[in-house]
């Protein structure tokens, strides 16, 4: 069936993919006016197709308008098609709409304003704190430090558009930050590893302030070496040169040394004698929803809100049925390994840092594997959680390794044992628990903070969930009053059908909007609570 498919792309969608001498081909999944649901497709994608498709994935603006994502194959006719049939293979069975095979034409690559770039990244941090203090939030909230190819990095304002608008930002920055000598420059947009932005703070009260020295990691068992300073570049549209990665330090198998822990004792989740303004507001949206038939019958929602600061729970809807996990369940896996660190023989060097950041921040499933199988393996793990965190999961349990494709559906949690985890997690009661936090702020796509009317400064430390039945996110969001002190609350979201449905991509996308319009109405109760910005 697909080498007929090959066929009649190649002799009948356009003779000159066969005549051509010239023509390239890439690999096209999306168009749509609105960057953010290509933005959340490509998340999916990411997941489903894996790393080594990951990193030729690209945003790109359409000549005739709006927004694409493609993969950057610039391949010929046959191999093209070839590439189509096998990944539209792999999203049909993953319930997503396949891909189709397009002339490299019509398109264009998109472009972000860069400041600097080099092998320290705590030079760029420094860097990221100058810049921010200097401009402020408006461009703050686009301001990330990426990773590049050769573990370089580069801190970049994220515009993604096209070259000349983006070069003429990048002279007037220039021109603004000539005095402090600070250069600036234009790079392409590369779907480049995010590993530090606006969330990548922990217990700042003054996000750019204190940039530069806000996160510090869990140890590691071997460090890299000392890198000289980064190098500012003038405006320019070439790319300065890459440094040689660092090498990676080994993990070694697990081996118990020393006695378990106790549990954590944490405090029983306080539940509001009535229901509370913000459960109001929550059950009014989803039955508004259900009233026009934008949420089916076969769909089952678990909310829940708590209230770090006050210790009280504000929403607690279907918290104690169980959902699937999905890749919510990946910061419990980090859990089990860190639990083994400290007491089976692990040790948390670069490669297995760099892992864990793979299945935080781009939920990556091999990396999660891999993690698992150092802590053990799936059962070990779910030894581990109930054994020693049985006060945070009354009844989460991990049974598989994540299958190929990202088709898992056997792990399961409750909606309350999420908020008891981020309840430790924020209390610091967790091993390596400012680790954990540090690799849930990674910045990436979430369906808590972006896309919703939260405004910028907010530090956001979450993990998102899909598969084919499911769509969820929970997380902390930390956002501030005028005076800049911060007021940190808990968020679960989880949307769960009973069957497929027929066009998972955009059933995937208005979902995720459903949790991003819960996320701000809830945001908007707390403002009300505590006059917040």
């Amino acid at each position: 069936m697909f080498r007929f498919a090959i066929i009649l792309f190649c002799l009948f969608c356009s003779p000159q993919l066969l005549f051509s001498k010239t023509p390239q081909y890439d690999i096209a999944y999306i168009w749509d006016d609105n960057l953010e649901n290509v933005l959340d497709y490509q998340a999916q994608l990411e997941e489903i197709l894996g790393p080594d498709t990951a990193r030729h994935l690209h945003i790109v603006g359409r000549t005739s308008g709006g927004f694409g994502l493609i993969y950057d194959h610039n391949g010929t006719a046959l191999s093209t098609a070839q590439l189509m049939v096998q990944q539209s293979q792999v999203l049909n069975n993953a319930g997503l709409a396949g891909c189709e095979a397009i002339e490299d034409e019509g398109y264009h690559r998109l472009y972000n304003v860069s400041y600097g770039l080099g092998p320290n990244l705590e030079d760029l941090k420094k860097l990221y704190a100058r810049i921010y203090r200097y401009f402020g939030e408006e461009v703050g909230k686009d301001l990330y430090i990426e990773e590049t190819d050769a573990q370089n990095y580069t801190l970049i304002y994220r515009r993604r558009g096209d070259r000349s608008s983006t070069y003429a930002v990048a002279r007037k920055h220039a021109k603004l930050l000539k005095r402090k000598k600070i250069g600036t420059t234009i790079i392409a947009e590369k779907n480049n590893p995010v590993v530090f932005g606006e969330s990548s703070h922990l217990d700042d009260d003054t996000p750019a302030a204190t940039a530069a020295g806000a996160v510090s990691a869990a140890p590691v068992a071997q460090d890299t070496p000392e890198t000289p300073n980064i190098q500012d570049s003038p405006v320019s549209p070439e790319a300065p040169t890459v440094a040689a990665a660092a090498p990676e330090a080994r993990v070694v198998e697990p081996e118990m040394k020393k006695a378990p822990p106790e549990p954590p004792a944490l405090a029983p989740i306080a539940i509001e004698s009535s229901q509370t303004d913000v459960e109001k507001t929550i059950e009014a949206y989803i039955a508004e929803l259900r009233n026009r038939g934008e949420l089916t019958s076969e769909e089952k929602t678990g909310w829940m809100v708590y209230d770090l600061t006050r210790d009280r729970s504000l929403a607690d809807i279907n918290a104690d049925q169980m959902f699937q996990a999905a890749s919510m369940i990946k910061p419990f896996v980090a859990l089990a390994f860190f639990h083994r660190v400290d007491h089976g023989g692990l040790r948390y060097g670069p490669k297995s840092r760099r892992k864990m950041e793979l299945m935080i921040q781009r939920s990556n499933n091999e990396a999660t594997n891999w993690v698992m199988r150092m802590a053990g393996g799936p059962d070990a793990v779910d030894e581990v959680l109930r054994a020693y965190y049985g006060d945070i999961f009354k009844n989460t349990r991990v049974t598989e390794y994540i299958p190929s494709g990202g088709k898992t559906y056997q792990n399961s949690a409750l909606p309350s044992d999420y908020i008891r985890f981020l309840q430790a997690l924020w209390a610091d009661k967790l091993p390596h628990g400012k680790e954990i936090r540090r690799l849930m702020s990674l910045p990436g796509r979430d369906r808590l903070y972006y896309g919703t009317q939260i405004p910028e400064g907010t530090l956001v430390y979450n993990k998102t969930g899909s598969t084919a039945y499911l769509c969820g996110d929970m997380g902390i969001l930390v956002p501030r009053d005028k005076d800049g002190h911060r007021y940190p609350y808990a968020l679960v979201g989880i949307i769960e059908r009973s069957s497929r449905p027929q066009d998972y991509g955009r059933w995937m996308l208005t979902r995720g909007n459903v949790i991003r319009q819960v996320s701000t109405l809830v945001y908007q109760e707390m403002k009300k609570k505590y006059q917040l910005m």
